[in-house]
């Protein structure tokens, strides 16, 4: 991201395909901030950062980024906000940064699920057409063990609503999340929400806890909770990619700095090269990052 002359209030996170675009802070934290494997926000208590201060920024980047053309608003998910106080913003931006063709977010599923399919086509009509959405997974157990706050059932309803409203949505799924013992739970969970959702991108995560999360994570979970091994998590990844079957293509990605190994592609196009990289890595035949170069 080029630097402005913004201060942002850290830590600041977005995803890896933002990484060379502006960042204006809508909300500070998260309005959830319980997913037992997230330490993202823990540090923010959650907040609605007023206009006037939301607008000086946006001075800011207008003066010294005039060109700027795509715009991730964070923090952990600005779509908690009101309507009426995104489509200001929204506004605001639009007269400031007049190039700018493209606003994207995080997004709850149930932060989605809040607004009529009406209003989401209203944001997208002032241009926030891309959702980042983190389904994790598509198990109703899993889901309940990292207490993430959502069924399949709503994730499901949550995709399809935006899709609806016109938006793009990329998610994210989190590899080893079921640990060893319900990885075949996480993986087939996941499969069955992802071949029935409107998607137009997919990433990958490996299960990283911070070193202040693990003690939260294993009471949440339990069961006694094993991360499964490299090898293992490459499993996960080939039945990810072996069994989507996709409504429509999907962009896939496990670019992610938490990925043993990374990958690209469109499915189900590419499904073949995507297998024979993994299965590559699974043979040793291709590296892998190295686990000290890993992490959110």
């Amino acid at each position: 991201m080029k630097k402005l002359p913004i201060d942002y209030d850290h830590p600041l996170y977005r995803p890896p395909g933002e990484s060379d675009n502006l960042i204006i802070q809508a909300t500070l934290g998260c309005s959830y901030n319980q997913c037992s494997f997230c330490a993202m926000y823990r540090g923010k208590h959650y907040q609605a950062r007023p206009l006037e201060q939301v607008y000086a920024d946006i001075d800011a980047a207008a003066q010294d980024w005039p060109d700027a053309r795509r715009l991730f608003l964070a923090d952990g998910d600005a779509l908690a906000l009101p309507t009426p106080h995104l489509l200001q913003l929204l506004d605001y931006l639009a007269l400031r940064l007049p190039r700018m063709t493209r606003v994207s977010c995080y997004a709850t599923p149930a932060n989605i699920r809040r607004k009529s399919t009406a209003e989401l086509a209203q944001l997208r009509a002032h241009k926030l057409s891309l959702l980042y959405v983190g389904i994790e997974s598509g198990s109703a157990l899993i889901l309940k063990k990292i207490t993430k706050g959502a069924t399949p059932h709503g994730i499901t309803a949550a995709l399809h609503q935006a899709h609806a409203a016109g938006m793009r949505i990329s998610a994210t799924v989190i590899l080893g999340l079921g640990g060893r013992e319900y990885s075949t739970e996480h993986i087939t969970g996941t499969l069955a929400l992802l071949n029935s959702a409107p998607l137009t991108q997919l990433s990958t995560l490996q299960l990283y806890l911070d070193d202040g999360m693990q003690s939260e994570f294993a009471h949440k979970f339990g069961t006694p909770f094993a991360l499964p091994d490299d090898h293992a998590l490459l499993y996960e990844q080939r039945r990810l990619v072996a069994g989507l079957m996709p409504p429509q293509a999907i962009v896939f990605r496990s670019d992610h700095a938490s990925n043993a190994l990374a990958l690209q592609g469109v499915l189900p196009r590419d499904r073949t090269r995507l297998l024979a990289a993994i299965d590559a890595a699974r043979a040793g035949r291709r590296p892998l990052r190295p686990p000290h170069q890993r992490g959110l």
